[in-house]
């Protein structure tokens, strides 16, 4: 397994004032990751695994957390709260087999949603793979999901319709540049 990248830990304010860390997942922020799916709507839920899922299983817990940082990355936005940490949001990006694209997925807690972190971790996501060599970043949203459409359309991406499926759209970024 892969070192943990520790310069990838930061600080960032959100418009209120509050202190968020932005950080790579670990093998350890299981609990806080199944309880951050857990609290999510059912909306959220859905938009982000395009299923009705109410637990992470397991394997998926295993999967989200435990990740080779040199091929893929997870950041999580956490914040303190009665000396643990609380997550808020998580984003991700896993390659394709071509080894240029990556896709990329991302959810926040539906109360801290419209504040700016799904656009800080996708900026930070966006660094690191293009550092990484990826070419393209691309994601699967559901037509249905305006704001994340929205939030690919402000970060650059290009949001075009998936043929003969009017349920999903793709959101591609060029990395090269």
């Amino acid at each position: 397994m892969s070192p943990y990248p520790t310069e990838l830990v930061r600080n960032w304010i959100s418009k209120e004032g509050t202190t968020i860390t932005i950080r790579p997942i670990r093998p350890e922020d299981r609990e806080i990751e199944k309880d951050f799916v857990h609290q999510l709507s059912p909306r959220s839920k859905y938009l982000r695994f395009f299923s009705g899922l109410n637990e992470l299983t397991p394997t998926m817990l295993s999967r989200f957390t435990c990740i080779e940082y040199d091929r893929e990355m997870a950041l999580i936005a956490v914040l303190k709260q009665e000396n643990r940490e609380i997550e808020i949001a998580v984003g991700r990006y896993v390659p394709y087999p071509d080894g240029k694209s990556c896709e990329f997925a991302i959810v926040v807690d539906d109360e801290w949603q419209n504040r700016g972190i799904g656009y800080q971790i996708m900026l930070d996501l966006i660094r690191i793979a293009k550092e990484k060599g990826f070419e393209y970043m691309k994601g699967l949203i559901l037509s249905a999901n305006r704001e994340m459409i929205q939030l690919a359309m402000d970060l650059g991406f290009t949001v075009n319709p998936i043929p003969g499926d009017a349920m999903v759209v793709e959101a591609k970024k060029d990395l090269k540049d």
